[in-house]
């Protein structure tokens, strides 16, 4: 078979060179010899040789661009959201794609796995997974064509900033490669097993605009010494917004192995976790990873930082002026009882009240509800907080609203036994939260001259169904172009109603603030 390739790409060469001009196909070699028979002496013109060596070049790289496989090519097949390694040796040097069934192999030189495929399956086409060259193999040429670019593009999503600026006014359907349409940025992502708790906080997060926008512009962060956590949760950002894809669902598949190793296989596929452990950790993994810290800010605390105050009492029922000290101790010998703590968030943890343990037979099926501001009201600055086994008493007052602000509700809790849901349905508006109630002072970044705003709308729910360690997760997301909201679970996406997502057993939520309000 070797034989037989290396004879089939000398044929094509032979037919290449037999339909060009004489002076554009004859070798460097060919040349310098004929030039010795005509002209004997030493005395050679070597203008007229420059030329004939250009020529011959220029032949010899458009003889390099005509493959006569690139009709083999199966854009079906083509899959390169998987972890780019050799599916023989497992190695993620040098590796390559196959066009024609979409497998991946090491290497395309004699010897390598890519170059006995081609001889073994009589597939010749073959991509740079990192270069994004193709080549044709066994008879190694590079192959250099137009149509490949679709190709090169879905391997490797490039944006402009005209481009990203454009995204959430889109409304416009894509059509993939099987004739299925698709919203670029409202894709299915993979559940492969047991990762829906992961997929619906990647879902949320590719929605932040200036989280996704900073990632979809891959300079933004690629001469930060790039880890893997950022780089794969980069490409899934762009591979997501992608409106060429050739196919209407992603999988997180890399991602996924970059969040396990990352996490020493805290959150890794096949082991369900909670939304809420995996987002607290994956946004300071990544504002970390990006080069922030405590001092430091980055994307991500520009976009989901805010302050809280939290003042302690300790002792019940002990008042400041009640301290502990004698009475007659001068002020400033007297211990006061009370603290504050000024310290930054990236989402706000609210109580749901539980459900009653006991009710009338005619309220066995009635749901208990309760409004939104009801848990928010432990941040309104009066509502005590106590803590029993610390003998203390908090209260709690937000300092600083952030541009984007994360609720989570406290579905999941440990009675005596074992977890337990709290199926309470929690009445939320969509539009116009009003936050001022639990602020002590307005103080949000960027506001100045205007009034800053303490208005949010709802950019993302997560919600549970079912029972605690059998349920499943799912998200909804809103269309900015055409006001349409969406439900997403795993690879399901379909349309769905405002009002249903006001009733559904919400879980994480992400709330946008609305533009500054002029004074």
């Amino acid at each position: 078979k070797v034989h037989e390739a290396e004879g089939r790409g000398a044929k094509l060469r032979r037919l290449v060179a037999a339909t060009t001009p004489t002076t554009a196909t004859t070798t460097p070699t060919t040349t310098t010899a004929s030039n010795k028979r005509a002209r004997p002496s030493a005395d050679v013109d070597k203008g007229k040789e420059h030329a004939e060596t250009t020529t011959t070049t220029h032949t010899a790289k458009n003889a390099q661009q005509l493959c006569p496989y690139l009709d083999t090519v199966n854009r079906s097949l083509l899959d390169f959201d998987f972890e780019k390694v050799c599916s023989v040796s497992s190695s993620n040097i040098n590796v390559y794609a196959c066009l024609v069934c979409g497998k991946y192999f090491q290497g395309r030189g004699r010897d390598t796995r890519a170059y006995f495929h081609s001889l073994e399956a009589d597939h010749h086409v073959f991509i740079n997974l990192n270069t994004k060259k193709v080549y044709c193999l066994p008879d190694g040429y590079e192959v250099q064509d137009a149509s490949l670019d679709d190709v090169k593009y879905v391997l490797h999503p490039t944006y402009q900033q005209q481009h990203v600026a454009q995204l959430d006014s889109n409304s416009t359907l894509s059509t993939a490669h099987d004739g299925s349409s698709y919203l670029p940025g409202f894709v299915g992502l993979n559940n492969i097993k047991k990762n829906d708790f992961i997929n619906v906080i990647l879902q949320s997060l590719v929605h932040v605009p200036p989280v996704r926008d900073f990632f979809m512009i891959e300079s933004n962060y690629a001469h930060k010494g790039v880890t893997p956590l950022v780089s794969t949760f980069g490409e899934l950002v762009r591979k997501m917004w992608n409106p060429r894809s050739f196919k209407a669902h992603v999988s997180p598949h890399e991602v996924l192995q970059a969040i396990s190793l990352a996490s020493n296989k805290r959150f890794r596929i096949g082991v369900q976790g909670d939304p809420i452990e995996f987002l607290a950790w994956f946004l300071n993994e990544l504002h970390k990873d990006l080069g922030g810290s405590k001092r430091v800010g980055t994307v991500i605390t520009d976009a989901f930082q805010g302050i809280v105050k939290k003042t302690t009492t300790k002792g019940f029922g002990i008042e400041e002026e009640e301290a502990p000290g004698r009475p007659d101790d001068p002020p400033a010998e007297r211990k006061t009882n009370r603290e504050e703590q000024v310290s930054p968030f990236l989402f706000l943890s609210l109580e749901i009240p539980p459900n009653p343990v006991f009710t009338e037979d005619q309220d066995k099926n009635v749901i208990n509800q309760v409004p939104l501001f009801n848990c928010l009201a432990k941040f309104d600055g009066n509502t005590e907080t106590i803590t029993t086994a610390r003998q203390e008493t908090s209260k709690y007052v937000i300092k600083k609203l952030p541009q984007y602000l994360i609720l989570h509700l406290k579905r999941f809790y440990k009675n005596q036994w074992f977890m337990e849901k709290n199926t309470t349905i929690v009445n939320f508006p969509v539009k116009n939260l009003e936050m001022k109630p639990y602020t002590s002072q307005l103080a949000i970044s960027g506001a100045s001259p205007f009034l800053p705003s303490t208005k949010y709308n709802l950019l993302a729910n997560v919600c549970h169904d079912g029972q605690y360690g059998t349920g499943t997760y799912k998200v909804h997301l809103p269309c900015k172009g055409n006001e349409q909201w969406m439900e997403m679970q795993d690879l399901l996406v379909k349309d769905t109603l405002p009002q249903l997502v006001s009733l559904s057993e919400a879980y994480i939520q992400v709330y946008e603030l609305k533009g500054s309000q002029v004074a």
